[in-house]
């Protein structure tokens, strides 16, 4: 494994119903900036995968995105994390998109990028289009229960989809992956 792939909002922040428009209302989830330090001082790579539908739906731009994005660095920076690279999609939903989730474009980009083949790298979400993206991208699955993921888990996960690794947070996801060893 030399790359983890994650979702942002419900999995690093917290999934706001009115969406996150400005980066003051981006609010981590507690332990997720930790959860991505420890991946980066293990020597993985980390890069977010997030469907950004507000862009398509003109509720804000690609500057604003930026803007967020930018508060979403600066908030891992203060516990030692980083992330190497962010792919967003920016389709509202409607007609199927090659990179919006469940299609498996963002996931493929990152591990284009990145080097890295879908069988040794997991992919972290908490929707069931999450999963859906990171099976079609051959990826490993882990849901998290943060954000939209206890009422993912409480629908039922389709048999095609599984196995899915079930987490209650990124920072147990990270604990899983790395084998329960903190580095």
């Amino acid at each position: 494994m030399r790359l983890v792939l994650i979702d942002r909002d419900g999995v690093l922040n917290v999934d706001r119903a009115d969406y996150v428009k400005n980066p003051g209302e981006l609010e981590m989830i507690p332990g997720a900036a930790a959860a991505v330090a420890r991946l980066n001082a293990a020597g993985l790579l980390v890069a977010v995968c997030t469907n950004q539908s507000p862009i398509g739906r003109g509720i804000f731009d690609e500057a604003m995105l930026a803007r967020i994005h930018d508060r979403l660095r600066d908030e891992l920076a203060q516990a030692g994390a980083r992330l190497d690279a962010i792919f967003h999609c920016p389709d509202a939903p409607g007609p199927p998109s090659a990179c919006r989730k469940p299609a498996p474009g963002m996931l493929q980009a990152a591990m284009r990028r990145f080097g890295a083949t879908a069988g040794e790298t997991p992919f972290v979400g908490d929707t069931l289009t999450d999963m859906q993206a990171a099976l079609a991208a051959g990826c490993a699955r882990h849901l998290v229960r943060t954000g939209h993921g206890a009422r993912t888990q409480a629908a039922g996960l389709p048999a095609d989809l599984l196995p899915v690794a079930i987490h209650e947070t990124l920072a147990d996801a990270v604990d899983a992956l790395l084998g329960g060893m903190r580095p």
